[in-house]
C-alpha cells in the first residue's frame, strides 16, 4: 500500500539526501520554499555533480499561498558567435559533444537564483518576517564544497564511465581524479574551486556571474577554452518572469513551463489521456492511451516548440483550444491501430489534424 508523506511545517525532496537536509534546514531557519530550492539546488551542484550543476539553466514553476502562478526562466541564449561559420571555420561539420566549442550558451542557473531570492525578500518583506541572506542560503553548499562530500556509488559509476572523455578538461582531473584515478564509491569529494564560486555569489551577488568579477574570470577561461561565449553574452542575459502554460483535466488545472521548454508536451500528454476517459487503470487502454498520447504530444513538440522567439503557433492557444485537443485525442484508435494523420497545425487559428 502506497503512503504519502505529509507535513504541515514544510517538506523538501532531492535526490542526495544531504541537498534535501540543506533545503529543510533553510526552512527551519524562517526561509521561504524558494528559498529552499536555492539552498538545495546549490548543494545539489556539490554533492550530486554527475547530473546537475551551476552551469545549466533553471526553471522555476511557483505557486504562491493565493493560488497565484508565475514561473522563472533561468534559460541562457546561445552565443553571439554560435553560428554555422564559426563551426566551419573550427574545422567543425556538427556541434562537437565536448571541448570549449560545445559551451555555446549562457548559463542561466544563477540568474534564476538571483531572481527567487529577490521575489522572496519581497515576500518577507510584505510578511513583515526576517529575510535570509544568500551568504545563508548556500552556507552548506559551500562547506561540502570545501570539506568535502562522499562519493555515492551513481557518482562513482559515472566517473568510470566518463572519465575518458572529460579527463581533459581543463580542472576536471583535479576533482574527480586527484589520484590519478576516477573517484570511487565513498570517496570524498572537494572542490575548492567551486566553493570559492560560491563564496564570491555570497559576498557579490548573482550578478557577479554575470557582470562581476566572477564574469570576468568565466569569460576569460571560456575564450581559452576556445568557447564562442563572450562576456557581452554574459552580461546580456537575465532571468524573466512569465506566466506558466495551464491545461485544465477532469477536476484539475495543471501547470508547467512554457517553451524553450518541453514543459506543453507533458501537459498534452495528460490532457489528451484524460479526454480517452480510461476506467481500468493498468489495462491494454490504459497503457495504449499514455503511449498514443505521447506519441501525439511529441509530434506537437518537434514540429512547434523552439526558441519561442522564432515560433509560429503559441503553445497556450493549443492548450486552451478545446476543439484542437478534441481532434488529437480523436486521432488515436482505442483498438489500437496506427493512426493516419495529414495536415498540420493552422498557424492563425491553432487547430490541428
Amino acid at each position: 500500500m502506497l503512503h504519502t508523506p505529509r507535513s504541515t511545517r514544510g517538506m523538501v525532496t532531492s535526490p542526495h539526501h544531504l541537498a534535501s537536509q540543506a533545503g529543510l534546514d533553510v526552512l527551519k531557519d524562517g526561509g521561504t520554499a524558494l528559498d529552499a530550492v536555492i539552498a538545495t539546488a546549490a548543494a545539489l551542484a556539490v554533492v550530486y555533480p554527475h547530473m546537475t550543476s551551476i552551469g545549466g539553466d533553471a526553471f522555476w514553476l511557483i505557486m504562491w499561498p493565493d493560488g497565484r502562478t508565475e514561473t522563472i526562466d533561468a534559460c541562457g541564449a546561445a552565443a553571439v558567435k554560435a553560428d554555422l561559420a564559426f563551426y566551419r571555420n573550427a574545422g567543425h561539420a556538427v556541434v562537437p559533444w565536448r571541448g570549449g566549442a560545445a559551451a555555446n550558451t549562457v548559463a542561466g542557473t544563477i540568474s534564476g537564483w538571483g531572481e527567487a531570492h529577490r521575489l522572496s525578500q519581497t515576500y518577507h518583506a510584505r510578511q513583515q518576517t526576517q529575510a535570509l541572506s544568500l551568504e545563508r542560503l548556500l552556507r552548506d553548499a559551500i562547506w561540502y564544497a570545501e570539506v568535502g562530500v562522499p562519493v555515492t556509488a551513481g557518482g562513482a559509476e559515472v566517473a568510470v564511465q566518463k572519465g575518458a572523455e572529460l579527463r581533459s578538461v581543463p580542472g576536471y582531473a583535479t576533482v574527480f581524479e586527484p589520484e590519478g584515478r576516477p573517484l570511487r564509491d565513498g570517496d570524498i569529494l572537494k572542490n575548492p574551486a567551486l566553493g570559492q564560486t560560491l563564496r564570491t555569489l555570497a559576498a557579490e551577488g548573482p550578478n557577479s556571474f554575470y557582470t562581476g568579477s566572477l564574469a570576468q574570470s568565466v569569460a576569460a577561461d571560456l575564450a581559452a577554452a576556445g568557447s564562442p561565449l563572450s562576456a557581452a553574452d554574459l552580461a546580456a542575459h537575465a532571468a524573466m518572469l512569465r506566466e506558466p502554460l495551464s491545461v485544465g483535466i477532469t477536476g484539475a488545472t495543471l501547470y508547467n513551463m512554457a517553451p524553450p521548454t518541453q514543459g506543453v508536451a507533458s501537459l498534452l500528454i495528460l490532457a489528451l489521456f484524460d479526454r480517452l476517459r480510461v476506467q481500468e487503470p493498468e489495462s491494454f487502454a490504459y497503457w495504449h492511451g499514455l503511449v498514443e498520447a505521447t506519441k501525439q504530444a511529441f509530434r506537437y513538440r518537434d514540429t512547434h516548440v523552439g526558441d519561442p522567439a522564432y515560433m509560429t503557433v503559441e503553445a497556450q492557444h493549443t492548450l486552451s483550444d478545446p476543439a484542437v485537443l478534441d481532434q488529437m485525442a480523436a486521432a488515436i484508435d482505442p483498438q489500437g491501430n496506427p493512426p493516419i494523420f495529414s495536415g498540420a497545425l493552422n498557424e492563425n487559428s491553432g487547430s490541428c489534424f
